[in-house]
């Protein structure tokens, strides 16, 4: 065999022993849902790790409910980094409680704090890296807390330039409590739909329903997403984007800064209007599709009932036993077409939503 002819079986045996060359993530302005079956494999990849660890270094927070330091993680890390790394490739690492902390307001009571282990905040640092590009060119330009590039000084400037060009009455709301009652399963509903792979909700969801170590006590949560851990302020302005998304809608001047939002008209009378629709708008999260999936109780049940309100069986099967929370079925595409809401107006039923559009604000 001559040499040049060797030299190209060479090449040949390298090509067939070369790894494919995996598929690139990039986020464009519109958002993207690009390589998201390998969204855990980009959490865990080292560049990223080692971009957390030196965020979560710089940070230099408390220990969590287990007392270890960011100097004592970096050296179990050495050893124990590879088994964390499969469990969370393979959707079984579970998250441990959080620490319960008040801190004093500036005008009275207490703010509660979940202070994670360091090895938590490392990951969900992680997760914020691989997450944020996904969802920030979506939110409002009038959202300003919690965002990179963005702060509380510009929110003051927004807010001036309204008032110098006549809004000068404002609807100031408050939710109160806002962090302590997030609904999990409306969380979870929005984070479907940018999010597919199943992984990363699933260590969402353990997140959120982690416990909360008090006076050596850990207590079980239902709802709320406790501030202190590095995702937490995504999540809020996950669920606050709906409320931006309508106030856009309507065309209104507004400056949101985490759970602090203000409307800015022009009379009186006109902020009345507002105040009473946003409290429509906010305090009813209910509806007539969720009472009904629940009502169904299993899937076989749902699979029934679905095909009885004229679904096929294939779309009514995968509907049935789709694994998702009410929240999300109650929104979804089989669950509309089985109640429409011609159905409700039937019996008389008033729709909340059409309510609140044709209200003047």
């Amino acid at each position: 065999m001559s040499k040049a002819h060797a030299e190209t079986e060479d090449r040949r045996r390298h090509r067939r022993r070369a790894v494919p060359v995996r598929q690139v993530w990039v986020t464009t302005g519109a958002g993207t849902r690009a390589g998201q079956d390998e969204l855990m494999e980009r959490v865990v990849e080292r560049a990223n790790m080692l971009q957390a660890w030196s965020r979560g270094k710089s940070n230099q927070g408390c220990a969590g409910p287990d007392g270890e330091s960011i100097a004592e993680l970096a050296g179990r890390l050495r050893t124990d980094w590879p088994r964390i790394r499969q469990q969370l490739l393979e959707g079984r690492y579970r998250p441990q409680p959080v620490l319960r902390v008040d801190i004093p307001k500036p005008n009275g009571g207490t703010r509660q704090l979940g202070i994670p282990t360091v090895l938590d905040r490392l990951i969900q640092q992680a997760l914020l890296q691989v997450l944020g590009p996904l969802y920030e060119p979506r939110f409002s330009a009038s959202s300003f807390g919690f965002r990179p590039g963005r702060s509380a000084h510009q929110a003051v400037q927004q807010a001036q330039r309204y008032i110098d060009s006549g809004q000068r009455w404002v609807v100031d709301i408050d939710l109160e409590s806002f962090f302590d009652r997030v609904n999990h399963d409306i969380l979870m509903s929005r984070l479907t739909r940018r999010i597919e792979d199943k992984r990363v909700l699933g260590l969402i969801r353990r997140y959120l329903q982690a416990g909360v170590l008090c006076d050596g006590v850990v207590s079980a949560r239902s709802e709320g997403t406790p501030q202190g851990g590095p995702l937490s302020p995504l999540l809020s302005n996950v669920l606050l984007d709906e409320l931006d998304k309508e106030l856009e809608a309507r065309g209104h001047c507004f400056v949101r800064y985490a759970d602090d939002c203000n409307v800015y008209v022009r009379s009186r009378r006109s902020g009345q209007r507002v105040l009473a629709s946003l409290e429509r708008f906010l305090n009813e999260r209910l509806r007539l599709r969720l009472l009904k999936w629940r009502q169904w109780k299993h899937p076989r049940t749902r699979l029934r009932r679905l095909i009885r309100r004229g679904l096929a069986a294939d779309l009514a099967a995968r509907g049935a036993y789709n694994g998702r929370g009410p929240w999300f079925n109650s929104g979804a595409s089989h669950m509309n077409r089985a109640f429409p809401s011609v159905y409700f107006e039937r019996l008389g039923l008033i729709s909340l939503f059409q309510t609140v559009r044709s209200c003047s604000w």
